[in-house]
């Protein structure tokens, strides 16, 4: 079944407008045909089941069966402060962690990041980036699309993560899983968790130093050395482990 993403002014009580990027992809991509079931999910966290109807002026249209009671987004919200890897890595770290239940990812330039992003380019990155979440969300059938946001340099990232209610630290000479079982079974419902992950090189010690100062909690992620595309979306499964009925 198809996912979609619509603004809360294209729902009426019986109706979905699907209009267009979305109405391309479902017309001339997906060739979905009426009396086809697609779920959709609103701006304000709605989700419902719904069979096209047609498509008529660049729009198609949706008739609403019922509303999905069905939860798929964590019960806290999550931030992934990701050290910016080279290549195309941090593509891949965004799908998994948005089909894991991320809500934001903040990409990080910190001391030892191999990849140096051109600030002039970093607006077309982003969109991509952004694209890139909104495929897996609909994949992944989550009620939101998480937000991708510009890199920031390191103290920037500290001060985003120091309004928050959490902050994990996986670092790799951080010893033991029962701090980090600790750490987690401590969340409640409704709190906000930043999770901050090194780069390749991995944290520089006055990075993981300022951690320290600021009273953000370290925790192990096992004893084998992850690599940074390994290291969120493992942090991220573990927490749904323990969060989600």
């Amino acid at each position: 079944m198809y996912q979609f993403f619509v603004d809360n002014n294209q729902i009426s009580d019986k109706t979905i407008i699907i209009a267009g990027a979305d109405y391309n992809h479902a017309r001339n991509v997906l060739r979905m045909k009426p009396g086809e079931r697609m779920r959709v999910s609103t701006a304000d966290g709605r989700s419902f089941y719904a069979r096209l109807t047609g498509y008529s002026d660049g729009t198609a249209a949706a008739e609403i069966e019922c509303e999905d009671e069905t939860e798929t987004e964590l019960p806290v919200h999550v931030i992934l402060f990701q050290g910016l890897p080279k290549g195309d890595k941090l593509e891949t770290i965004i799908q998994k962690s948005v089909e894991l239940g991320v809500s934001e990812v903040v990409p990080v330039a910190m001391k030892r990041c191999i990849a140096k992003l051109d600030e002039k380019k970093a607006d077309a990155r982003v969109l991509r980036w952004q694209a890139i979440a909104e495929s897996a969300a609909k994949q992944s059938k989550r009620t939101i699309i998480p937000q991708i946001h510009t890199p920031v340099k390191w103290n920037e990232a500290i001060l985003l993560a120091k309004k928050l209610d959490i902050i994990l630290v996986p670092y790799e000479n951080e010893q033991g899983m029962a701090g980090t079982k600790e750490a987690m079974a401590q969340i409640k419902d409704g709190q906000t968790v930043g999770i901050i992950i090194g780069p390749e090189g991995g944290f520089a010690p006055e990075e993981i130093a300022r951690v320290s100062e600021e009273g953000m909690r370290r925790i192990s992620l096992g004893r084998r050395i992850l690599r940074t595309e390994t290291a969120g979306p493992a942090a991220l499964a573990m927490l749904t482990y323990e969060l989600e009925p």
